[in-house]
């Protein structure tokens, strides 16, 4: 019997990597959409190089699978992110920022409501931030996190009718290599960062993934259209 298939964008690293990983181990075939590949295959992995700023890149792409299988479990979860305040930012980083964390995700659901329809089933995961609350140095990441909350709630009524679930995470930080690799463990910029988190601590990839893997599972069909924030409870007080 042939598995179902999942198409993860950006898992060759950091949360995606784990999503990878976790989806694998729960029985599913996943479909990597990345500009490079992991550092290591896994077995039930396939890897498909899309530059997903590129829409014309990413239309082909999805159009190539979606025709060759029914995929129904999607996780948009590449995104990027320009550290500036307001007054430096460019029209440059702003359209990037556009392109991948809000065009992406819209190319890729809307062309999976073929198969949505014709299996009346389907289950989005729409990887968001904290960010999207608002943060400083975060002008246009922040509009663009909150852009696809408003995309995640329009997405799960208009595909209600189809039995799809639409879903967003927002992480809060969470340790993956390009965030060690920029903020040390000893460093007053972490340890401060940690002191502001009630649980007191970075998250972990897997905990993101864990939360993903829920969302997708077939058992998650009453929860459609809602912001799950994975913060260590960073967000209190500020999702109201």
């Amino acid at each position: 019997m042939e598995k179902p298939l999942a198409l993860v964008t950006g898992g060759s690293r950091g949360i995606g990597r784990a999503m990878v990983e976790r989806l694998i181990r729960d029985g599913y075939d996943v479909l990597n959409f990345s500009r490079t590949p992991g550092a290591e295959p896994l077995a039930g992995e396939t890897f498909e190089s899309v530059d997903l700023m590129n829409a014309q890149a990413t239309q082909q792409a999805v159009d190539h699978w979606a025709n060759k299988r029914d995929i129904v479990h999607l996780v948009n979860n590449a995104g990027m992110i320009h550290v500036a305040a307001l007054e430096s930012v460019t029209p440059e980083q702003v359209q990037d920022m556009v392109n991948l964390n809000l065009l992406a995700p819209m190319i890729l659901t809307k062309s999976l409501i073929p198969n949505f329809k014709r299996q009346n089933y389907g289950r989005v995961v729409n990887i968001g931030s904290r960010a999207g609350l608002g943060k400083v140095g975060r002008t246009v990441y922040s509009a663009t996190k909150a852009g696809l909350v408003g995309m995640t709630r329009t997405w799960a009524l208009e595909l209600s009718a189809y039995n799809v679930t639409v879903n967003l995470i927002a992480p809060g930080a969470i340790g993956t290599e390009l965030f060690h690799a920029s903020n040390p463990d000893d460093s007053a910029q972490t340890i401060a960062l940690k002191a502001s988190v009630p649980l007191g601590r970075v998250g972990r990839p897997e905990e993101i993934a864990h939360i993903a893997a829920m969302l997708i599972d077939p058992l998650a069909g009453y929860t459609t259209g809602q912001v799950i924030y994975v913060c260590g409870g960073l967000s209190v007080g500020q999702a109201g």
